[in-house]
């Protein structure tokens, strides 16, 4: 037998505490080895041996806990997802409904009858039906994980939910039936407050959590359905999932190529800029390597299958995603670490506290007060549920999250405010992240005769092609208003140039080596040739009449804020790398121009992703900058994903945070504006302590009413509020809580963060 890795999609999570219980339950279940759960992507990887437990003990563990396995095929995932949603909102109401029913009875005894001890047996019993319908009915779910978590000896946020609420029961039923004048009404009350603010903050992170995201199924939906299989008889058309290795497909211009394989006929150009990133398409003939996804630009090649199913890059690429998905390492949220203390001390001082007033009041000659040690107990729970706590993270990712928005950045998770502060080292995708991704001419060389008229000849010449070099050179022609006029005859050799008749001369535009096979004397242009090479552009010789009369250079422009943002990195400590699939000469080139020492060329999406792994390993934290899909499993193991706006959908959707435009620059302002929320974060954090600390103090002296309790939830709440809101208020800032909703996919300004657990 051996060891096992399976891979789950977890349901039911709401806040880092959800995912810190299960890893806790797994690490004490006999025959687990390792686990990792990642709250953000709502998925666990797990291993365990084989021959000390099985798949069904496994999965048994996680539903035993409180939380559901969800359905591998995507769709049925979705539906599942929205289903929970649905029942959460109806949960949600029940409660609801509960609490504003139990407010208004407290409201009118206290203010139209003036008392704040109810003398009446039917408001005590309504008050009391309202409790055990509102625990056991919405509230129901909760107890199960409060129960399984205690079962293992795991204390957590369900836990100390449940203490307080039963303890509001105990309290309610204390004051029914043995001492007279106890604030019963208040005691049931709080059991239904409490109960449905955890109902409303797991209701609120699912709501942010749920989307209708179809990222990884949309980089795979990039292989075709059906593919032209080649065989003895003819072509037939077939699923591409009934081919097999050896055999052979057809692929026209402009499709995408089915499936992984070898070239075993024709000659074209290939963008496969979603394995390498490299904006330029490379010329593929006989004997060349293809990716499944990538794109047939000119002639008609002959494909031989190499590799299918899992084997195939698309599905390694999605494999890849989900797999550093589930093992990215995670954070435990600054109020979660506190809590972690926070939960057993609360326990252990109500449990301290009812001893105390059972054995002190001997120490003065008085019998043990039962009532009042009771009243201490009770009160300490009721206190110790930390409402303003669970306010403080996301009060103030809110606000972050409004102020990136104004500059055009989406921060879509707690990690991005919280790890933000301590990343140490920003890897940088090379093509559409430093650079702007699109081939453009840099270097116009004329060597017999102007520029423009130069120009014009290439321009001319390329006037009927769709190579995308082709159109740089028309957009350079264009920019500069160069007049050219249609070729009267064309021709297109594939993975060479153009040849073209332009006022009865031939025109020939195309890579040197060709050029110099066609007769053409390169001999006085070889240092300019190099040079531009070195400079990692990728150069068009242009001869009229066997004549070489220039050179242009075609390349990747850099983004024009690239240089200031490196340099605003290295002035925070930050190092700077770049990471690409392009090659040495241009990373190098590129790296130089922006002020980039470390470079890392030739490097496919795998490779990426697992030397972020290394750098995570060496102990930095490190964030990653892309755009496309070959960034996508590095995006997604990084502490801090960021995905440059304009780039995949699958890029986007495995980032942290996203650009919404082009701008390098929004890279350091978000870091900044993450650095500031994270101290608000802390600050929050210490007023809603101090407010818990004093009120579970004053709580152990037996004199605390529930009423003021309450209060005291509503100044930390206030307090909580003011210094989130307060200066950008009176600075006419303003608040924005927007959300970003396209095609029914609602992102907001937080996902982790979003619960108040």
């Amino acid at each position: 037998m051996g060891t096992t890795q399976k891979q789950f999609n977890v349901g039911g999570m709401a806040c880092s505490f959800c995912a810190e219980s299960i890893e806790k339950a797994y690490k004490r279940t006999a025959g687990v080895e390792d686990v990792d759960v990642n709250l953000a992507h709502e998925e666990m990887l797990i291993q365990y041996d084989d021959d000390r437990t099985g798949e069904v003990e496994v999965k048994d563990t996680l539903r035993d806990l409180g939380y559901t396995i969800r359905d591998p095929d995507k769709e049925k995932r979705y539906e599942e997802q929205q289903a929970e949603l649905a029942e959460g909102k109806r949960r949600l109401l029940l409660a609801g409904s509960a609490s504003i029913v139990v407010a208004a009875l407290m409201g009118w005894m206290i203010f139209a009858m003036g008392r704040f001890e109810s003398e009446s047996l039917a408001m005590d019993l309504a008050t009391l039906a309202f409790a055990l319908g509102t625990m056991f009915g919405p509230g129901r779910y909760i107890k199960k994980k409060a129960y399984q978590s205690l079962r293992r000896g795991i204390f957590n946020q369900h836990v100390l939910l449940e203490a307080g609420a039963f303890a509001g029961l105990l309290g309610g039923f204390l004051g029914l039936l043995v001492f007279p004048n106890f604030p019963t009404v208040h005691f049931f009350a709080v059991s239904v407050f409490i109960t449905t603010y955890h109902i409303l903050s797991e209701y609120t992170s699912l709501l942010v959590r749920t989307r209708a995201s179809q990222a990884v199924q949309n980089l795979l939906d990039l292989q075709p359905d059906t593919a032209r299989r080649v065989t003895d008889d003819g072509v037939e058309e077939v699923p591409v999932v009934d081919l097999e290795v050896g055999d052979c497909v057809r692929v026209k211009p402009g499709e995408n190529i089915p499936i992984d394989g070898e070239i075993v006929d024709g000659e074209s150009t290939v963008d496969e800029s979603i394995a390498t990133g490299e904006s330029i398409p490379k010329e593929k003939a006989e004997g060349d390597e293809v990716i499944g996804g990538s794109v047939n630009e000119t002639g008609t090649l002959l494909v031989e299958v190499t590799a299918t199913g899992e084997d195939a890059f698309l599905n390694q690429v999605a494999r890849e995603i989900e797999e550093a998905r589930a093992m990215k390492p995670g954070i435990i949220q600054l109020a979660d670490r506190v809590l972690r203390y926070f939960v057993p001390g609360v326990l252990t001082i109500a449990a301290l506290s009812f001893g105390f007033w059972l054995v002190a009041p001997l120490a003065w000659g008085a019998d043990p007060d039962i009532q009042r040690g009771a009243f201490a107990a009770l009160a300490v729970l009721v206190l110790g549920y930390p409402c303003a706590l669970g306010m403080a993270t996301p009060l103030a990712l809110i606000r972050g999250g409004g102020k990136a928005a104004n500059r055009g950045i989406l921060m879509r998770s707690g990690d991005a405010f919280q790890l933000f502060p301590d990343v140490d080292r920003i890897v940088l995708d090379k093509t559409g992240t430093i650079t702007v991704g699109e081939p453009a001419v840099s270097d116009v060389v004329a060597l017999n005769g102007t520029e423009s008229e130069m120009l014009a000849t290439a321009a001319s010449a390329e006037a009927f092609s769709e190579h995308p070099l082709a159109d740089a050179i028309l957009d350079h022609a264009d920019g500069r208003g160069i007049d050219y006029a249609d070729p009267e005859a064309f021709d297109s050799v594939t993975g060479k140039g153009v040849r073209a008749a332009i006022d009865g001369d031939d025109v020939l535009v195309g890579k040197p080596g060709w050029l110099a096979n066609e007769s053409v004397d390169l001999s006085n242009a070889d240092a300019e040739v190099e040079q531009l090479q070195n400079r990692g552009l990728t150069v068009s010789a242009v001869a009229r009449d066997g004549e070489l009369i220039g050179l242009i250079g075609i390349g990747d422009g850099i983004k024009d804020d690239a240089v200031e943002t490196i340099q605003r990195m290295k002035t925070v400590d930050i190092t700077p790398v770049m990471i690409t699939g392009d090659n040495e000469r241009t990373a190098h080139s590129v790296a130089d121009e922006v002020g980039i020492n470390r470079v890392m060329a030739n490097v496919l999406p795998d490779e990426k992703r697992e030397e972020i792994g290394r750098s995570q390993d060496a102990g930095h934290r490190v964030a990653m900058v892309g755009d496309g899909i070959n960034d996508a499993p590095a995006l997604t193991q990084a502490d801090i994903g960021i995905a440059i706006g304009a780039g995949t959908d699958i890029a986007i959707e495995s980032a942290d945070i996203v650009l919404m435009g082009e701008r390098i620059g929004g890279v350091m302002d978000a870091y900044e504006i993450g650095r500031e929320s994270y101290r608000k974060t802390r600050q929050n954090l210490i007023a809603a302590f101090s407010f818990n600390g004093v009120g579970v103090a004053a709580a152990t002296t037996g004199l605390v009413h529930p009423i003021w309790a309450m209060i005291a939830m509503v100044l930390s709440v206030s307090a909580v509020l003011a210094n989130s809101f307060a200066g950008r208020l009176l600075s006419g800032e303003g608040v924005n809580t927007d959300f970003t909703v396209e095609d029914g996919d609602v992102s907001g300004v937080i996902e982790e963060g979003a619960t108040a657990d």
